[in-house]
């Protein structure tokens, strides 16, 4: 379509976003009424961001965002499913978003409750919380762990990329938009306390 931005585009514009917010200086942009109408009878997001769902991680503010600006999937741990692969195609194949942002974050209490779920003394779990970190615990369990608790965020980390290499795995879509250089998948990691936004893994171009 014509003026549609790159990936490397987007990703700029997130990563400056998230400066602002780092630095205590957003500019809350198209947020007002102006905006609010504009956006009543269509959508054209920049970008996708598939994220945990802690309160903390509130996307539009971390990068800085406004309406109609991040198309927004989320569940507790970003864990891949049937409906966030459809919502991902969706924001591909008919909004054309040229990016995709999958974001984990340091102390995520779905990858403790899977690291807890490993311990020989573990309490069963109920049924959907258990089916819900099922996913993650192979992560859990590629981490060492010296007798005691493996590190939380090298299992955040680790989940992460699982949780991208899945993506692609589960949708033939999004690895062919890959493949042909218009869209980029960007897996990062939120810091809590200083609200820095860390790329781990990336797949297309961001740089040009």
């Amino acid at each position: 379509m014509s003026g549609r931005r790159t990936p490397a585009q987007v990703w700029r514009e997130m990563a400056r976003g998230n400066e602002r917010f780092v630095a205590g200086e957003p500019q809350h942009p198209r947020q007002d009424v102006e905006r609010r109408t504009e956006l009543a009878g269509f959508q054209a997001p920049h970008a996708a961001l598939f994220g945990c769902s802690d309160s903390r991680l509130a996307a539009e503010i971390i990068f800085d965002k406004g309406l109609g600006d991040l198309f927004v999937v989320r569940n507790a741990g970003q864990v891949i499913s049937d409906s966030v692969v459809g919502s991902l195609e969706y924001a591909v194949a008919v909004l054309d978003v040229p990016l995709i942002v999958v974001l984990g974050h340091d102390e995520c209490g779905a990858v403790r409750a899977a690291i807890d779920a490993e311990k020989p003394d573990a309490a069963p779990l109920p049924p959907h919380i258990a089916s819900l970190i099922a996913p993650i615990r192979p992560a859990v369990k590629r981490v060492p762990s010296d007798g005691g608790d493996p590190d939380i965020l090298e299992v955040g980390r680790e989940h992460l990329r699982d949780t991208v290499a899945e993506l692609l795995e589960s949708s033939e879509l999004i690895s062919a938009a890959i493949a042909a250089g218009t869209l980029a998948v960007v897996g990062a990691n939120y810091r809590l306390l200083e609200g820095r936004v860390v790329p781990d893994v990336v797949l297309g171009a961001i740089d040009s």
